[in-house]
């Protein structure tokens, strides 16, 4: 059996529920609700289960509310793939299209994403699927 985590007591359970009534943000107020429930001495499964969540994820706020407070029970901010090309590549990219393919030069009369690709690749030596554009 694994220890309860010590919730810290920085904010009463009637303060907690008083910040999360004015949160406007539905998850890290339904996590102050639970960690409230919980200093009010419910059991960590039925504090969770009266916000709509389950005991790992209570763990999980209390954990993050110990330590940064108030601020730990919001979202963190989910990660984004890197994009392809740099600012600069996606500036000239949209001026090339913009301006239209010379045929003489390019080889084509008008940019597919096929002729397209074959630029980038040409243009920036990276490998882009003609779909992905």
């Amino acid at each position: 059996m694994s220890s309860r985590i010590k919730i810290s007591e920085g904010m009463s359970a009637g303060e907690l529920r008083s910040w999360a009534r004015h949160c406007g943000k539905g998850r890290a107020t339904a996590r102050a609700y639970a960690i409230a429930n919980a200093l009010d001495g419910l059991s960590r499964g039925e504090a969770a289960r009266l916000a709509g969540m389950d005991r790992q994820a209570l763990r999980d706020a209390v954990t993050r509310y110990n330590v940064e407070g108030v601020t730990g029970l919001f979202d963190r901010p989910k990660g984004r793939r890197p994009e392809w090309l740099s600012e600069s590549e996606q500036a000239t990219l949209a001026a090339v299209i913009f301006k239209g393919p010379k045929p003489e030069v390019d080889g084509v009369c008008s940019w597919t994403r096929e002729a397209l690709a074959i630029w980038i690749s040409a243009k920036f030596g990276k490998t882009l699927h003609p779909g992905s554009l």
